[in-house]
C-alpha cells in the first residue's frame, strides 16, 4: 500500500510539471537556459567542523535548473543529509536549547538521500516563489554507525525568496530566501528513533536560507 501510494504521488507530480507550460505557448528567448546552486548552508560545513562531529549534518545540495521562459523554472534537486535529532523540533520549542542539551538526539544518526523536482515562479522583478518535492531513501544508523532500518519519507519544501543576479554578463547569482517545509510517509523508523519523532512535528517553520549559483 505505502510503494503504491508514493508511485501515485510521483506521477502526480510529474504530472503537474509537465502542465505548467500551455501547450500553444511559443518559448521566450531568455539570456541564460541553465542554472546550477546550492543552498549556502552547505559551504562553512566542508571547512568549520569535523565531517565525523556528532552535530555535523554532512549536508549535500546541488540544484539544476532549466529556464523555460522568463517566468517559469524547472529542475532536478539532488540532496543527501544526516539528522542527529528531530527535524520537527522548531524555533519556538526551544530549538537551541535542545541543541545544546542534546536531550532529543537520536540513538544514532538517520541518512536521508534523494533525488526531486523542483518548480520556481517569478512573481515580480527578483520576487520568486519555489516548491520542491523530494522522495528519499532513510537509513537508520546506530552510534556505532551500523544499520539498524530503512524507510522511505516525502520531503517538500516551500519558498518565497528574492534573485540578485550580478557579473558583467549577470551570471552569478544569490537567492535569500525563507523556506518551510514538511514531510509524510516515514512511519518504519527503528525503536528509540520512532519515540523521538512522535513527540515532534512533521513540519519546520520559516527557516532561513541563501541559495547561491551560475547561470550557463
Amino acid at each position: 500500500m505505502k510503494n503504491s501510494l508514493v508511485i501515485i504521488l510521483a506521477f502526480c507530480t510529474f504530472g503537474v510539471f509537465a502542465q505548467t507550460t500551455p501547450y500553444s505557448a511559443p518559448e521566450t528567448e531568455v539570456t541564460h537556459k541553465y542554472r546550477i546552486s546550492t543552498p549556502g548552508i552547505t559551504l562553512p560545513q566542508l571547512f568549520m567542523d569535523s565531517w565525523n562531529d556528532r552535530k555535523h549534518t554532512q549536508h549535500i545540495e546541488i540544484h539544476i535548473k532549466r529556464n523555460l521562459d522568463n517566468k517559469n523554472i524547472i529542475g532536478l534537486k539532488l540532496a543527501t543529509w544526516r539528522l542527529f535529532q528531530p527535524m520537527g523540533i522548531v524555533w519556538w520549542d526551544g530549538l537551541f536549547d535542545k541543541l545544546e542539551s542534546e536531550s532529543e538526539f537520536y540513538p544514532g544518526h538517520v541518512r536521508e538521500t534523494g533525488i526531486g523536482i523542483t518548480y520556481q515562479r517569478m512573481l515580480w522583478k527578483g520576487l520568486f516563489a519555489t516548491v520542491e518535492v523530494l522522495p528519499q531513501f532513510q537509513t537508520y544508523l546506530d552510534e556505532a554507525g551500523e544499520k539498524v532500518g530503512n524507510d522511505f519519507k516525502l520531503y517538500n519544501s516551500f519558498h518565497l525568496g528574492y534573485h540578485v543576479a550580478f557579473g558583467k554578463s549577470k551570471r552569478f547569482f544569490i537567492e535569500p530566501q525563507i523556506h518551510s517545509q514538511f514531510w509524510m510517509l516515514d512511519d518504519d523508523a527503528p525503536a528509540g528513533f520512532r519515540e523521538l519523532d512522535d513527540k515532534w512535528r512533521s513540519y519546520f517553520l520559516f527557516e532561513p536560507n541563501i541559495y547561491i549559483g551560475m547561470k550557463f
